[in-house]
């Protein structure tokens, strides 16, 4: 056994740099845009076909929610999204709030909105065409755009603590 040992040692010291940049390669993955990048140009649509494109609202503060109404951390964090954004900054010219119901459409979004009582914007990202400019996997995500259309905050998953952060930032840069 003592004979294997320096091998042993020089497989680890082999392998860690291995595994680090695996998991750093991963954690590269969880988004496919990049703080301080100017967000992915899209077009969504509006209840009854209107048309609509992400760059039509350069110059606001832009919250972009993805969630699914299947997913319990979602529906954890849309609450509050309701009552301690959509309420303070709804009216307000200079901010956008689009919450997109990932792989869902119509049929499923309408009943859930009728059930929950929102009143943000809860629009369809049926085939995943919004979320996959900005990543692969895992919900609720977040990203605000600044008023140039550049990402200034991301998160992924739904906890407290990173919730208050982002209403922290929000409130910083809506009220420039």
């Amino acid at each position: 056994m003592k004979k294997n040992i320096p091998g042993i040692v020089l497989l680890i010291a082999l392998l860690i740099p291995v595994i680090a940049g695996a998991q750093q390669a991963g954690a590269d993955q969880q988004w496919l845009v990049g703080m301080g990048q100017v967000s992915p140009d899209f077009d969504f649509t509006w209840k009854g076909e209107k048309q609509d494109n992400i760059s039509n609202h350069r110059g606001k503060v832009v919250l972009i929610n993805f969630f699914a109404t299947w997913c319990p951390p979602c529906r954890a964090e849309l609450p509050r999204v309701q009552e301690e954004i959509w309420k303070k900054y709804g009216d307000r010219s200079d901010f956008a709030l689009f919450v997109f119901g990932r792989e869902e459409n119509w049929d499923v979004l309408d009943p859930f909105i009728e059930n929950t009582g929102y009143t943000f914007p809860i629009l369809p990202d049926l085939e995943r065409g919004i979320f996959s400019k900005f990543a692969t996997q895992s919900i609720p995500r977040n990203v605000i755009l600044d008023r140039e259309g550049k990402i200034i905050y991301q998160s992924i998953g739904y906890t407290e603590a990173e919730f208050n952060k982002m209403l922290e930032l929000l409130d910083r840069e809506i009220n420039k």
